[in-house]
């Protein structure tokens, strides 16, 4: 399997199997702790193959720069079948996070993985900006 597309969005939407994405980022900012980012979207677009076929533990964490849990890890069993005849199948999946909340700044990850396997990382970082508010 390959996961073609791992990315922090606004939003994300599945349309017609089509992954739709609105407002990739990476960098959050705010001028005090907590960092509550009212919501957004980890969008994935994953591509299975014949050898995939099967049963798999699909688990996604979200992760400190120390590799420690953020919150509880979200688990699913995703069971792959392909039509008869076809070669590979993809499937998009979408996380939403509503809010998103972080007690400090930092790197942050949300580690992808499939039977234990970590297939993607997706980092995040979190800032305390200093400084006056523009126009003040």
């Amino acid at each position: 399997m390959d996961i073609q597309v791992a990315t922090l969005c606004d939003s994300a939407m599945d349309y017609n199997s089509k992954l739709c994405l609105l407002g990739t980022f990476d960098t959050i900012g705010s001028r005090a702790v907590p960092i509550v980012h009212p919501q957004c979207a980890l969008a994935l677009r994953v591509c299975f193959r014949q050898a995939d076929e099967g049963e798999h533990q699909m688990t996604i964490r979200m992760i400190d720069a120390d590799s420690k849990d953020i919150m509880q890890p979200l688990q699913a069993s995703v069971d792959i079948r392909l039509p008869e005849g076809t070669d590979f199948i993809t499937r998009n999946m979408i996380l939403n996070f509503q809010p998103l909340r972080f007690e400090t700044g930092g790197t942050y990850f949300f580690e992808v993985s499939f039977n234990g396997d970590v297939k993607s990382t997706v980092p995040l970082r979190v800032l305390v900006v200093e400084g006056e508010q523009a126009g003040a």
